[in-house]
């Protein structure tokens, strides 16, 4: 009999117990795939007396996740426990120095320090895998870097993640504003005690980095994302996005231009006709756009226990069947060069809401300042009268820089008229 692929799998919590549960679970399925057995051998986690709801019987068990790399009886180390410096990266960094192959979940890790742990898998001769870390159960990573690998891809887009989806699609069906809709997302177990990692974008953020870096053959470059949350967005917006024609999501999007690559997350206005306007509750998108093959969407859970198991696992069956590819797509040596282009030069149309008082003279001074900085006008939408009172006005722009937005938004909001911060929305042209 072939001689199982032995697994050190670090860190216990819902990834962790998700990723031994299905290997015992569907054993002959991953075998038979794998060309042979993939059994966990041996865990890594600090407390040793707390129930996770699967046997560790029988398992080595390490307390130091830096030791579980060096047993000369695991072959493959999966590291499941998350976090830019500490023990996951630790691990991470003395696996791939030890010559052995890594598959990871971590996405804020590689996000971050990508460039050196692929340089340090590349000098080794080993695999770095991590399907996991972005969009959960979407097998996107294998997607963008091996099943599109002959097109030059132009843009790489998605909802990225699971609770701020929830939470505007919660506002949009039920007329929840933001802190409503959090605390039920928290209620459910969808959002964290703290919400910031999800709610202001950082998340998404990192798995932008990744699969931007995958998109267009370039060094991962997580500090050139530009990332803004959804606090500010109202049920109001997501009300008047609707007569307008549009939902608003938090996308994360990758753009290849002819001055180099835009990655940014932040809310859009997305036209109801596209298919990612329909992706709703916690599930998770991505959308890759190539020469050839066209426009190609993703669509699954992209978290939790079992989707994201079947991500690591699937890599774990790559490992054991011997298939490998660069961290990144190509090789370090065939890395672009291309530059980062800074939020400034996004051009594109913009949703702008105010809340004024009603006035004469009040338009009149919004459109002088929209003019004065070459904004033009796509339509405007003032709701009722009430003399003296705050009404809302929205106006939606032809496309312009983001620079010219923000100056003129810098403008409007000195009115003496406009009483609430203005609500400055994007539209993204998706077709």
């Amino acid at each position: 009999m072939t001689k199982p692929l032995a697994i050190g799998v670090a860190g216990l919590g819902t990834v962790g117990t998700g990723v031994l549960t299905l290997l015992r679970d569907n054993a002959a399925t991953v075998a038979a795939r794998a060309g042979r057995p993939i059994a966990v051998t041996a865990v890594s986690s600090r407390d040793r007396s707390k129930d996770r709801g699967v046997s560790l019987s029988g398992l080595r068990w390490y307390e130091d996740a830096v030791a579980l790399a060096h047993d000369p009886n695991v072959d493959v180390v999966v590291e499941t426990i998350g976090g830019i410096q500490g023990a996951g990266a630790d691990l991470v960094r003395a696996a791939l120095a030890a010559g052995k192959p890594v598959v990871t979940a971590n996405k804020a890790l590689l996000a971050t320090h990508g460039a050196e742990l692929a340089a340090l898998a590349d000098r080794n001769g080993v695999p770095l895998m991590y399907e996991a870390a972005v969009a959960g159960g979407i097998p996107a990573i294998k997607a963008v870097r091996e099943g599109l690998a002959a097109n030059d891809l132009s843009r790489v887009l998605g909802i990225l993640n699971g609770t701020c989806n929830y939470i505007l699609t919660t506002m949009r069906e039920r007329g929840r504003e933001f802190a409503e809709a959090l605390a039920e997302a928290q209620k459910l177990g969808y959002a964290e005690a703290d919400p910031s990692f999800d709610v202001d974008g950082i998340d998404a953020a990192h798995k932008l980095a990744i699969l931007a870096a995958l998109a267009f053959g370039r060094p991962v470059d997580f500090g050139a994302v530009h990332v803004e949350g959804i606090r500010s967005v109202s049920a109001l917006d997501i009300a008047l996005a609707g007569e307008l024609g549009y939902r608003i999501k938090l996308l994360g999007i990758a753009r290849r231009t002819e001055h180099g690559i835009e990655t940014r997350v932040h809310p859009c206005m997305v036209p109801v006709a596209h298919p990612i306007a329909r992706v709703d509750g916690v599930f998770n998108a991505v959308v890759a756009e190539g020469d050839f093959v066209g426009r190609v969407v993703l669509e699954g859970r992209g978290a939790g226990a079992g989707p994201t198991a079947s991500a690591v696992c699937a890599d774990l069956i790559d490992i054991a069947r011997g298939r490998r590819t660069p961290v990144w797509g190509v090789s370090d040596g065939a890395l672009s060069s291309l530059p980062a282009i800074p939020m400034e030069k996004r051009v594109g149309a913009y949703y702008l809401r105010l809340m004024v008082l009603d006035r004469p003279g009040v338009i009149a001074d919004v459109t002088a300042a929209l003019r004065d900085h070459q904004i033009s006008l796509e339509s405007m939408l003032q709701r009722g009268r009430a003399p003296g009172e705050a009404v809302p006005v929205v106006v939606t722009t032809h496309d312009c820089e983001e620079a010219q937005m923000r100056a003129a938004l810098a403008r409007i909001e000195a009115l003496e008229t406009v009483v609430e911060r203005p609500a400055l929305i994007r539209i993204e042209n998706l077709q």
